[in-house]
């Protein structure tokens, strides 16, 4: 006998909780309204709705996924990021709000500079790149990541934006691809920095699942950093700023690595649980 929602969803949410999901109920209705293509306003209206076989069957296969603790995002094939919506697969990183706070901050440097450029290493999905170009106008840049299925997925991203006239993508190993004498407004970088000593313990989802080469350095998560801070200032015009945002515990290091005849202005921005998350620092 064909499920309703409510008996569906009740069934779905203690799978989930069986499963340790953090969320069950709400991950429950997410992946329902997924899969029978409605959102979750029906859900609430229409709690006595019958699910068809074929829904049945579409839920049953991606709450198994989920159960597995494959993130959302990957099932659905997109997520939410700055008010955007971005096309996202196991090949990138799934976009946090913390790194909002990454667009916002290249927003507030390039917006007073007409006609700006800027490099972001490590492009991913391309949600902090593309979220910097559909803001602002007469910006352009050019993003680099070392996997050429991330950069497919930025190039979706950006077409789907609107804005691939404005975004040069390279496959590049940091600024190996970066022509000489190639200058910038804004570097900025949300590189891999978790120590490998702590890479196990990460979450399910994100060990399990999300792409290894984006989360570290398997080394102490400081050697990409410590590599864009050095060679970022070849590539920089006068004034010009680097961003990058950083682990927990890692803004001292970080500092140490700042040279004061080559950098000023140093600070770090705190993300919402008050952690140094940002570095925001300026080129002599």
């Amino acid at each position: 006998m064909p499920s309703s929602i409510s008996q569906a969803l009740a069934a779905a949410t203690e799978t989930l909780r069986k499963s340790g999901i953090a969320e069950p109920q709400r991950d429950a209705k997410s992946l329902l309204a997924f899969a029978i293509g409605k959102d979750l306003t029906f859900l609430f209206a229409h709690s006595d709705y019958q699910l068809s076989t074929r829904e049945e069957d579409s839920f049953a296969e991606i709450l198994a996924r989920r159960a597995g603790r494959e993130p959302l995002q990957y099932i659905k094939g997109k997520t939410e990021f700055f008010g955007l919506e971005f096309f996202v697969s196991p090949d990138v990183l799934i976009p946090r709000p913390e790194t909002e706070l990454l667009v916002e901050a290249a927003i507030e440097i390039l917006h007073e500079k007409p006609k700006a450029r800027f490099c972001e290493i490590g492009i991913g999905s391309g949600c902090i790149s593309i979220s910097i170009l559909h803001t602002l106008n007469n910006v352009n840049s050019v993003g680099l990541d070392i996997s050429e299925t991330a950069l497919a997925i930025a190039r979706r991203n950006a077409v789907h934006h609107q804005i691939a006239d404005s975004l040069e993508l390279r496959m590049s190993n940091v600024f190996d691809r970066l022509r000489k004498g190639e200058k910038f407004d804004l570097i900025l970088a949300n590189p891999p920095y978790v120590p490998l000593i702590d890479f196990e313990g990460l979450q399910a989802e994100v060990r399990d699942y999300e792409p290894r080469i984006a989360l570290t350095d398997e080394s102490d998560g400081l050697s990409i950093i410590a590599r864009i801070i050095s060679e970022s200032p070849r590539f920089m015009n006068s004034n010009a700023f680097l961003l990058m945002e950083i682990g927990f515990n890692q803004s001292s290091k970080a500092l140490e690595m700042l040279s004061e005849s080559v950098w000023e202005s140093c600070n770090f921005l705190p993300d919402l649980q008050g952690i140094p998350r940002l570095l925001r620092v300026k080129l002599r």
